[in-house]
């Protein structure tokens, strides 16, 4: 197999993977050329990270950048009529599923020599390259919406980031951080395609929780649709090597306050207005068409949650000792509209993902528990 490259897959242009970029020459999104995938045999057991699945990436990174991400709790849990797994992805060092591709893109950027970098996000990203870049010795400044909840900017500046709150919702703070980019290295976790190669290793992992077998539906919330993309990749990657026999059925919710993917998939149109999930709050997600290929490659779905829907997902799974911030809670709230339309289905396994810690958003918290 040849050496792996960057591609944009709308043109198929290529890019040599020595070469740190973050997107095509003329401003595609990238991503990892089709890797082999790796089995059972090349994980290292002996370490307890996503980088026991190192022989999955590409690149030659010799040094990881990394805080212990990965390994999160898989939760049996009876819902409505359903019977799930919870995959409590705020284990993540930083409480946010995003650990994965920070560690993966901060290890590859710090092997290339960066020194400093910008991020935009709406918190979780921020706080997760903050902490990677303070690992890696990496200056990192991070933009993010000025209602970003309090908890994430704290925890971003705690890592010694420097942050600046934008005017204006996530588009704005994803403008400003495009126009800084010609000046700093823009380590971003919608962008970079390395930060999806970390984000893959949650299928590798859900296979090896699972004695080595995929799940049969994979529930998720979806903004940009990183975990959308991650799972495609490495679900991919093991259908390609012969060690499952179909992709999960990816079942993706969004707010119905801001529902991009979910319009681009039904052909509807969409309206935007304030979520509590506010980790979701893309209008325009960059790999938009990407995201609704791999949905229905797997023969997937999507749902579109109220907000009353999502707060009252946040208070049920509280009720069984489960802390999920309102982005998270979004998946959960979906269980059962995926229930009724015949995409979750008795005697099936099914893993819904539990993206971040409701810790790390108490204004949203407290809006939520104190209506």
């Amino acid at each position: 197999m040849s050496e792996p490259t960057y591609v944009d897959p709308r043109s198929g242009r290529d890019y040599p993977l020595e070469v740190s970029r973050w997107r095509g020459d003329d401003g595609a999104p990238l991503t990892v050329s089709a890797l082999p995938g790796i089995g059972p045999d090349e994980i290292d057991p002996g370490v307890r990270s996503l980088w026991r699945y190192r022989a999955a990436l590409p690149g030659d990174i010799r040094e990881p950048v990394t805080l212990g991400e990965g390994c999160t709790p898989l939760v049996d849990q009876r819902w409505g009529d359903a019977d799930v797994l919870f995959k409590l992805e705020w284990f993540s060092p930083t409480g946010s599923f995003k650990d994965r591709g920070t560690s993966v893109m901060m290890s590859y950027l710090a092997g290339q020599g960066i020194d400093r970098v910008i991020e935009d996000s709406s918190g979780n990203g921020g706080s997760s390259v903050s902490a990677y870049s303070a690992r890696a010795g990496i200056q990192a400044r991070i933009l993010a919406p000025e209602g970003t909840s309090p908890a994430k900017v704290l925890q971003s500046r705690a890592y010694g980031a420097e942050v600046e709150l934008v005017p204006g919702d996530r588009e704005a703070t994803s403008a400003r951080a495009l126009a800084e980019s010609a000046e700093t290295y823009y380590a971003s976790h919608n962008w970079h395609p390395f930060f999806l190669q970390g984000t893959k290793t949650l299928a590798y992992e859900l296979w090896e929780d699972l004695g080595f077998r995929a799940p049969d539906a994979v529930v998720t919330v979806a903004g940009a649709g990183s975990i959308v993309l991650g799972c495609d990749l490495g679900f991919s990657e093991l259908l390609a090597a012969g060690h499952i026999p179909r992709l999960p059925r990816l079942l993706v919710a969004q707010p119905e306050a801001c529902a991009p993917i979910v319009g681009a998939f039904h052909d509807q149109p969409v309206e935007f207005t304030p979520t509590i999930a506010e980790g979701t709050a893309i209008q325009r997600p960059i790999r938009l068409p990407e995201v609704v290929a791999a949905i229905r490659r797997s023969g997937g779905d999507l749902a579109a949650i109220p907000e009353a829907g999502i707060a009252g997902a946040v208070r049920r799974l509280a009720s069984v000792g489960l802390y999920a911030e309102p982005t998270s809670a979004t998946a959960a709230a979906a269980i059962e509209v995926f229930r009724a339309r015949g995409q979750i289905r008795p005697g099936e396994t099914t893993v819904v993902i539990l993206t971040g810690s409701g810790l790390k958003a108490t204004t949203r918290m407290a809006e939520v528990f104190d209506a």
